[in-house]
């Protein structure tokens, strides 16, 4: 029951996100902790691990949440559950948008769509940082992801080692 759980989930997360992995997180996060099936501070880790690991981060998300929950077969359905809309959708769009890719109207979602998925990104930022950043040296180390980012342009690897170091070293004193 639960392998079916996860994939109609997956599935459904798939079907109603639009712009990629990041802007899955919130739903993936509420849907996690709604079932009970992750604290926030697992769906957390879980979230640094899929960044962390290659990939894309909805398929890793989805992959390492189904292992948490139920092992191997957790696994394989929810990251099918998770692809499976795109795969059925992209298939339908190809065919259409041939035709209608130029009609105001198509033109007009787009210019609807886009918008809405920087801002599932930033709830996504601010949901996550409200958890994840606290007390003094969380905000620190965040600052300093941020301009290594924005800034002097560090691969996102070399961010989150920096981090942990710095992590490690404000533990210690």
């Amino acid at each position: 029951m639960i392998l079916i759980e996860l994939f109609l989930t997956f599935f459904k997360i798939g079907l109603f996100t639009f712009g990629g992995g990041y802007a899955m997180i919130p739903l993936i996060q509420q849907e996690m902790v709604t079932h009970g099936w992750l604290t926030i501070d697992q769906f957390v880790d879980i979230l640094a691990v899929s960044q962390m690991t290659p990939g894309a981060i909805a398929i890793n998300n989805a992959t390492f949440v189904g292992y948490k929950v139920a092992g191997i077969g957790g696994t394989a359905m929810s990251t099918f559950g998770l692809i499976s809309p795109s795969l059925i959708i992209i298939t339908i769009v190809a065919k259409l948008l041939d035709k209608f890719s130029d009609h105001p109207l198509v033109e007009g979602a787009w210019q609807g769509i886009r918008p809405a998925v920087v801002g599932l990104i930033i709830v996504a930022v601010i949901s996550i940082g409200k958890e994840v950043i606290t007390g003094i040296n969380g905000i620190i180390i965040g600052i300093i992801a941020f301009f290594l980012l924005a800034k002097v342009r560090l691969h996102p690897i070399g961010v989150i080692v920096t981090s942990g170091i710095l992590g490690i070293i404000f533990a210690l004193f």
